[in-house]
């Protein structure tokens, strides 16, 4: 269990003053232009030997991400840019630290801005996040009068500006370089890669794109040192992380935990237990509606990291812990995330325009039992032809949460397009 002395996000629940005034007296902007004289390439091996990884759900080393960003100028400008565009079902973490803790987004930002040479940062805020959005600017505004960001920030001789951009509420725009279009002002539609971002981004220039979790992270950790980080959590799973624990549970919330924590543990600790006792389990959805979906025996025993959650053939992705009872038509909630990947498809790549209306229409026949069972075997050589061949991994979240509940509950499909075939002889024979 994490101790409080060890908690980077004080005031996920909005108990305490968001404000400037609130997040300096939590310790937020506390020798800031001391972090800055270390000099970017001391930053970003701390940030390296910390063992953070990308809290936006592909969980590649933070450290290394920045240091792909070039050492010398060639002209043109670097960018950093954050993506706050939280749109994944399940998962309401960033939204929380943008409320209740945006001085700590905005801290990081300049942090690493500085490691990576980039003299301006964008926030790109998902749309419907109208208060979130008020707050951040607030506090945006707020550092800009207290001389924490602008010209000279914090008295660090680094100029540095910040500039929030509201999307219009698009999950495709949740992928980096769909994003960086759609920061243009063009239609959010992820780019070919290469090139990569670092290389050429925003507005052509070298740009790096990472998730406010991870970039609020990182001035607590360069204050506290890269060891204290890396303590906690398990090997290659290093630090804490924010877990949204929603669905069957008594008490839903968000809780900062350390990674490795038991899944069990975690539900039974800090959201009250699974409605009706662990018992009464059905399957979890681990990190958000893209990962696969993993049965009651897993549950059981399963750590929450991301090379736990991969051997067990799902993932950690962002966290978000989504559970089910037994009360559950697992098949019928599979199916409505089928629903969800096909309105968000940007319909840029063939596989995933196509394959994502093929695979909402099976889902919804077997919802019914209104299928052969072959077709499950169909079904999941589509997902198949889906995955890994499209330019983003969109493709990938439509794919994995059918291959889950094929993997783990087929034989709750066979039974339903059994019983849908025998009400059918039945009716026949009436």
């Amino acid at each position: 269990m994490l101790n409080d002395k060890d908690r980077i996000f004080t005031n996920l629940y909005g108990l305490h003053d968001w404000r400037l005034a609130g997040a300096r007296a939590r310790g937020d902007w506390d020798g800031t232009a001391a972090i800055l004289a270390r000099g970017r390439d001391t930053i970003v091996e701390d940030i390296k030997s910390s063992g953070l990884r990308g809290r936006g759900g592909a969980g590649f080393p933070t450290g290394m991400k920045w240091s792909f960003m070039p050492k010398q100028s060639d002209g043109r400008p670097s960018y950093l840019v954050v993506n706050a565009d939280e749109s994944e079902p399940g998962t309401c973490k960033d939204r929380d630290i943008i409320r209740h803790d945006p001085h700590k987004l905005i801290e990081g930002c300049l942090i690493a801005s500085f490691a990576m040479g980039a003299h301006a940062a964008y926030i790109y805020i998902r749309g419907e996040f109208y208060n979130e959005a008020r707050h951040l600017q607030a506090a945006i505004d707020e550092a800009y009068e207290a001389g924490l960001i602008g010209r000279d920030a914090c008295g660090s001789g680094w100029d540095f500006d910040l500039y929030l951009h509201r999307g219009a509420g698009a999950y495709i725009c949740g992928e980096e370089t769909a994003l960086l279009e759609s920061l243009e002002g063009k239609k959010g539609m992820p780019r070919l890669k290469p090139p990569f971002p670092a290389a050429v981004g925003l507005y052509g220039c070298p740009t790096t794109v990472n998730n406010v979790e991870s970039i609020a992270v990182a001035p607590t950790i360069l204050r506290r040192g890269a060891a204290w980080f890396s303590a906690l959590g398990r090997p290659k799973n290093a630090g804490t992380k924010l877990f949204c624990i929603s669905g069957h549970v008594n008490a839903p919330c968000n809780v900062e935990e350390e990674l490795g924590i038991p899944l069990r543990e975690l539900i039974d600790r800090y959201a009250g237990g699974v409605r009706g006792g662990w018992d009464n389990l059905l399957a979890v959805i681990p990190g958000g509606s893209s990962v696969p979906v993993l049965p009651k025996e897993i549950c059981d025993t399963v750590l929450m990291d991301f090379d736990s959650l991969r051997d067990v053939k799902s993932g950690l992705g962002t966290a978000a812990v989504i559970v089910m009872d037994k009360s559950t038509d697992i098949i019928k909630a599979i199916a409505r995330l089928s629903h969800f990947y096909k309105h968000e498809s940007c319909g840029q790549c063939t596989p995933c325009r196509e394959g994502t209306g093929w695979m909402m229409r099976m889902m919804d026949r077997l919802v019914e039992g209104r299928a052969e069972s072959e077709e499950i075997d169909i079904l999941d050589q589509v997902t198949r032809q889906v995955e890994g061949h499209t330019i983003c991994a969109l493709g990938d979240a439509a794919a994995w949460p059918i291959q889950g509940l094929i993997r783990h509950f087929r034989p709750e499909i066979e039974a339903r397009i059994a019983a849908f075939k025998a009400r059918g002889l039945k009716m026949a024979a009436e």
